[in-house]
């Protein structure tokens, strides 16, 4: 059983949850019979509980019995090439969910997934990817699907482009780069670094070979 921000649950109802959990028992609505509670329950939450515990906003007995085993995940925008391959993900869910045909998404628009902050994490790339779906019509992702403030991100120099039109890379300098890029965040893995190009291990192959110096 998953509860969700549990750390937003009212004070009023975190001592009925107190008791389901310690006496692994619970009634449902409208039952004068209780029945046995057959669970694992994960609880997550944005906030510190710890601190929440402190404040009195949430019950100290109540942390102590759900903080058993407890994972600190970093935001999105600090676990690298998860962008690429959580949207991939989901980019491959919500395609078939739509029936809809699409390769993989533009070098450009992996470029503007990466250089996005996501303040809302996974929920906002997972808004993000639905819509962009939604928006595909030539089988592809670009980046004018995107919302507009993921669309309007920039990395820096290295992946922006330049403001001088004299300096523009070619579409070949910016593959290479984007591929050089996508390598270094992965840690050189070519079977995640195929999953997030979207692209079989062979041609990768090619391109690296392609690309890097001889």
């Amino acid at each position: 059983m998953f509860l969700d921000e549990i750390g937003d649950m009212p004070l009023s109802l975190q001592p009925k949850l107190l008791r389901v959990l310690q006496e692994r028992r619970f009634r449902p609505v409208g039952s004068n019979v209780e029945l046995p509670l057959d669970a694992r329950v994960i609880t997550a939450t944005h906030r510190d509980l710890e601190s929440a515990v402190e404040e009195k906003g949430f019950r100290q007995d109540l942390y102590f019995r759900i903080n058993v085993v407890r994972i600190d995940l970093p935001p999105l925008r600090s676990r690298g090439g998860d962008v690429l391959l959580l949207a991939n993900r989901l980019l491959s869910r919500f395609a078939t969910a739509s029936g809809k045909e699409l390769r993989a998404m533009s070098p450009t628009t992996a470029e503007r997934l990466m250089a996005y902050d996501w303040p809302g994490n996974v929920r906002e790339l997972s808004n993000c990817m639905e819509r962009a779906v939604a928006l595909a019509r030539d089988g592809q992702i670009r980046p004018e699907y995107l919302p507009e403030k993921v669309s309007a991100a920039r990395a820096g120099p290295e992946i922006g482009a330049p403001l001088d039109p004299a300096e523009l890379p070619t579409l070949e300098e910016v593959e290479r780069r984007y591929l050089h890029h996508v390598m270094t965040t992965l840690g050189g893995n070519k079977t995640r670094a195929a999953r997030v190009l979207g692209l079989d291990r062979k041609p990768l192959y090619r391109k690296l070979a392609r690309y890097s110096p001889e």
